[in-house]
C-alpha cells in the first residue's frame, strides 16, 4: 500500500509525490477541488505562448489516420474482437505504432478494434457484428444466453405492456434498455492526485462502515457494489501494469499525472459502453503538475502541447461496438468524451488556466473532430485573451460547444461537469441515471386524437376522448386534453426508467466508474423532452390562430388547416416562448410527481442534438404547419425556418426556459457562416464574442 497520510495520522508527513504542492484538505481525505483550488494559477494572457505539434505527434497522428482512420471511413467498423467479453483488464497492451509512448493505452491491443459488451445486452451485440460482417463466437453467445442474464434480458423481463407499446410507437424512444446507460463522470484525476492503493484503502474503510447495521437490501447492496469497486481498482493497476506502470501510488511529474488520469478514464471505456463516456474537468488539475515542472527545468512548453495532444489523440479514437439503429439515433457514432473547462470559481478567480489553450490547440494540431466533446463554460467576465482564441477555433474548426458557467456554478458548484452534452454534476460527487427522452410533441398528437397514434392508427393509450367535430380546435380544451395524455405518458416514461436503473445496477454495474466517486453520492434521474418547438408553435396557432382538422377515413386526424397569424418561437415573443416555457414546467412537474428509483432526484433536459431526425421519422403532422415524417429542431432550437430575428433573439428566446425547471440542461445549436460576422477574421472574432456575451448575460 502507498504511504499517503490518512487523517489519524502525522498531517505533516507527505509523499515525496507531493513535494512542492500547497498543502490543505486534500492532504486529509479524498479532495481533488481542495488541491486545484490551493494550487493552480489562473491565466489571463493570450494564445501567443502556444506550441505546434511536435515530430512525434505528426508522425503518429499520420500513421493512425494512414493505417487506420482510413479503411475505418471506407467500411464503418474498423475491426472486432470476437473471443473476449470485455473488461478493465481483459486485452493485452495495445500501441498507435512505435513512436506511440508518449501517452499509451487502448482500448483493445489493436487501435480502433471494437471490444464486445455483452453484460448490457447481446442481441445488441450479435447484431452489431452480424453488421459488420463478421459472425459471433458461438461459445460467447452461448454464455451470454444461456448461462448470464443480461442487462436488457432483465428490463424485458420486467417491463409492462404499456411500456412496450410506447417504446414500439416511439413516443418514448432512445431508452437505455439495450445499451450502457453512461453520463456518469468518474474523477479519474483522483488516480494521480493519490494513486489507486489509497482508493482502495478509503473504499475498503467505506465497505465496512456500516459492518455492524442490521441487514438490509440497502446494506447489502453496498458492501456488494464497494467490494465491485474495490475489485475494479485492482484491475486497473493490473492494467497500468501491462503497459509497465505502477499506480498504486500519486503520480510524481506531469507526465505522469496526465497518464495515470487516463488510464482510469481507459478503464471505464474498456469496461463500459455507456451514451456518453464523458472525461470530466482536467485542465485547471493538469496545468498544477505542468506549472511544478516547469519550475524544475524538467519541461518545457512543445512537451506540455504533445502531452495534451497525445492524450486527445487517444480519446479521438475511443470505439464501442454499436448497431447501425444505434447511429441512427445518435445520428453517428459518438460517445462524448466531454471534456469540461474554463468558467470562475466560487472566490471569484477564472478557471482558465494555459493548459485551457493547450487543449483548444489540439483542434490546430490535429484537425478538428468532435471528441472529445471540448465544452467551455462561458462568462462574459472570461480572460479577454481567452473569449477570443475560443472565438477564432470556434470559426476555424466548428469543434467547440459553450455552456453557462454562471447557471451551472450556481446550482453545480465550481467543479462540475459536462456528462454528455449539457448534463452537469459535480465530479465525483455524484452521478446520474440516464433516461433518453420523450416524444412531448408526439404526445400533443395522441391528446388530439385520444391516444392513437397518428402514423399507424393503433391505440396506444386508452381512455381518452378524442376532439370530436370539425369546427376549430379550442385552446383550452387541447390544453386539458394534453395535460391528461402527459400524465400517462410521463407515468409510463418514469416507470421504464425505474425498471431500466435497476436492471442496471444489477446486471451491468459501472465498477470502475462508481469506485472513482465517494462512498456517498448523489443520483438524479435524467429525464428529457423532444419537439419543444413544435409544441410551443402548435399551441400558440391553436390560441392565435384559426386551426381545422384534416381526418383520414377513419375519423384520425393525421393533417391541420391553419389560418391566420401566429407567434412563433426563437423570436423573443413572450407569446409563444412563455407557452414554451409553460410546457417544459408542465412535464417537469408531472416527473417530480412520482417516486424514483434508489432516491434519485427528478431533473429535465431539452435536448435531442443528435436524435431530431428519428423523432421526426415517426411523428405525423402538426397545426404549426411541421410536417409529417420531417425532423425535428435539435434540443430547445426554434423550428427551422421560423426564427426570422436572428441568433440573439433564439438565445433570448430559450433563455425564458426555467433552468430550475431543466437542471439536466437546454441545449440550443446554432449555424453560423464566418463572414456574416465581419469582413476578416479580427472582426469575426469581436462580434461572435459579442454575440456570446449578450446571449448568456441573459440567462442564455
Amino acid at each position: 500500500m502507498s504511504q499517503i497520510p490518512t487523517a489519524t495520522e502525522n498531517k505533516a508527513e507527505k509523499p515525496p509525490a507531493w513535494e512542492g504542492f500547497v498543502p490543505g484538505n486534500w492532504c486529509e481525505e479524498i479532495d481533488v477541488r481542495d488541491f486545484i483550488q490551493n494550487n493552480y494559477t489562473p491565466y489571463e494572457g493570450d494564445d501567443s505562448f502556444l506550441a505546434e505539434p511536435t515530430e512525434k505527434i505528426k508522425r503518429l497522428w499520420n500513421h493512425l489516420d494512414q493505417n487506420y482512420l482510413s479503411v475505418e471511413r471506407k467500411q464503418r467498423v474498423y475491426d472486432v474482437d470476437l473471443d473476449t467479453p470485455a473488461d478493465v483488464d481483459a486485452f493485452g497492451p495495445g500501441y498507435i505504432s512505435d513512436d506511440d509512448d508518449v501517452i499509451v493505452g487502448l482500448q483493445t491491443d489493436v487501435p480502433l478494434k471494437r471490444a464486445m459488451m455483452p453484460n448490457g445486452g447481446w442481441r445488441m451485440v450479435e447484431t452489431a457484428i452480424k453488421e459488420a460482417g463478421k459472425e459471433a463466437n458461438p461459445e460467447i453467445k452461448r454464455i451470454f444466453t444461456h448461462y448470464r442474464k443480461t442487462h436488457n434480458d432483465a428490463v424485458f423481463d420486467i417491463y409492462t405492456p404499456r411500456i412496450r407499446a410506447a417504446r414500439s410507437s416511439h413516443i418514448i424512444t432512445g431508452l437505455p434498455d439495450a445499451y450502457g446507460r453512461g453520463r456518469i463522470i468518474g474523477d479519474y484525476r483522483r488516480v494521480a492526485l493519490y494513486g489507486v492503493d489509497k482508493l482502495i484503502e478509503e473504499k475498503l474503510k467505506a465497505k465496512d462502515r456500516v459492518v455492524n447495521e442490521p441487514f438490509s437490501e440497502h446494506w447489502a447492496r453496498y458492501r456488494e457494489e464497494h467490494a465491485e469497486q474495490i475489485k475494479a481498482l485492482d484491475k486497473l493497476k493490473t492494467m497500468a501494469q501491462s503497459y509497465g506502470f505502477d499506480i498504486s501510488g500519486p503520480a510524481k511529474t506531469a507526465k505522469e499525472a496526465v497518464q495515470w488520469t487516463y488510464f482510469g478514464y481507459l478503464a471505464s471505456v474498456k469496461s463500459q459502453d455507456g451514451a456518453a463516456m464523458s472525461i470530466g474537468r482536467l485542465s485547471g488539475f493538469f496545468d498544477i503538475y505542468f506549472e511544478r515542472d516547469f519550475k524544475k527545468g524538467i519541461l518545457t512548453e512543445p512537451e506540455a502541447q504533445e502531452i495534451i495532444d497525445a492524450l486527445v489523440m487517444k480519446l479521438r479514437i475511443v470505439r464501442f461496438l454499436r448497431t447501425k439503429a444505434y447511429d441512427e439515433i445518435f445520428s453517428g457514432d459518438p460517445y462524448w468524451a466531454t471534456w469540461s473547462d474554463a468558467g470562475f470559481g466560487e472566490d471569484g478567480r477564472t478557471l482558465v488556466t494555459k493548459t485551457s489553450f493547450r487543449l483548444l490547440q489540439t483542434l490546430v494540431n490535429l484537425g478538428p473532430a468532435p471528441e472529445p466533446n471540448i465544452t467551455v463554460f462561458w462568462n462574459e467576465n472570461l480572460p479577454e485573451g481567452y473569449k477570443k482564441f475560443c472565438a477564432k477555433i470556434s470559426i476555424e474548426t466548428s469543434s467547440i460547444q459553450y455552456e453557462a458557467d454562471k447557471q451551472i456554478r450556481d446550482h453545480w458548484g465550481d467543479d462540475a461537469a459536462i456528462a454528455c452534452c449539457v448534463s452537469p454534476m459535480r465530479i465525483g460527487k455524484q452521478m446520474q441515471f440516464f433516461g433518453a427522452r420523450v416524444n412531448a410533441a408526439k404526445a400533443l398528437l395522441y391528446a388530439i386524437n385520444g391516444g392513437r397514434d397518428e402514423m399507424t392508427g393503433k391505440l396506444v393509450a386508452p381512455g381518452y376522448e378524442s376532439i370530436s367535430g370539425d369546427e376549430a380546435l379550442d385552446f383550452d380544451d387541447v390544453w386539458v386534453k394534453y395535460e391528461a395524455m402527459l400524465d400517462w405518458v410521463i407515468e409510463t416514461y418514469v416507470e421504464a426508467l425505474n425498471i431500466i436503473h435497476y436492471c442496471h445496477d444489477r446486471y451491468a454495474y459501472e465498477a470502475i466508474e462508481m469506485a472513482l466517486h465517494d462512498s456517498d453520492i448523489v443520483r438524479t434521474m435524467g429525464c428529457g423532452i423532444a419537439g419543444l418547438s413544435i409544441v410551443a408553435d402548435s399551441l400558440a396557432a391553436i390560441k392565435y390562430a384559426k386551426v381545422y382538422p384534416v381526418r383520414d377515413e377513419t375519423g384520425l386526424i393525421v393533417d391541420y388547416r391553419t389560418e391566420g397569424d401566429f407567434p412563433t418561437y426563437g423570436n423573443d415573443d413572450d407569446r409563444a416562448d412563455d407557452i414554451a416555457a409553460t410546457v417544459v414546467h408542465t412535464i417537469m412537474s408531472k416527473i417530480k410527481a412520482i417516486p424514483m428509483y434508489r432516491g434519485a432526484i427528478a431533473t429535465q433536459s431539452v435536448l435531442t442534438i443528435t436524435s431530431n431526425v428519428v423523432y421526426g421519422k415517426f411523428t405525423g403532422s402538426f397545426p404549426s404547419g411541421h410536417m409529417k415524417g420531417t425532423p425535428f429542431a435539435p434540443g430547445a432550437n426554434p423550428e427551422n425556418g421560423v426564427d426570422t430575428h436572428g441568433m440573439l433573439a433564439s438565445m433570448l428566446s430559450v433563455g425564458k426556459l426555467d433552468y430550475d425547471d431543466a437542471l439536466d440542461g437546454i441545449s440550443l445549436t446554432n449555424t453560423i457562416v464566418p463572414s456574416s460576422l465581419g469582413r476578416n477574421l479580427d472582426e469575426q472574432v469581436t462580434s461572435l464574442v459579442g454575440i456570446m456575451d449578450a446571449g448568456f448575460v441573459r440567462k442564455g
